[in-house]
């Protein structure tokens, strides 16, 4: 089943982006939890802000990543957060 596009994803209470400096990459900070995004992962889940659909998100990083298959892989991404409960 395809991820729904009119979904406005938007961080979970508790979950905060940050950018670990020391590692260059940017983790998501979960109670009692770290979590380690790789690639453009933190690129991704800087777009969640709520206002923006997923289709939204996967026109802009299209923009940004022309040559990456975002249309097939941003939306199941966003889901497993979601599932995870780091999203809303």
């Amino acid at each position: 089943m395809a991820a729904p596009t009119d979904w406005r994803p938007r961080l979970a209470p508790a979950t905060v982006l940050r950018h670990d400096r020391a590692r260059d990459t940017d983790l998501l900070l979960v109670p009692e939890r770290v979590v380690v995004l790789r690639g453009a992962a933190g690129a991704v889940v800087a777009l969640c802000d709520g206002r923006r659909s997923v289709r939204d998100i996967v026109g802009e990083l299209a923009d940004r990543f022309p040559d990456s298959p975002v249309a097939t892989d941003v939306p199941p991404f966003l889901e497993g957060l979601r599932k995870e409960g780091w999203l809303r």
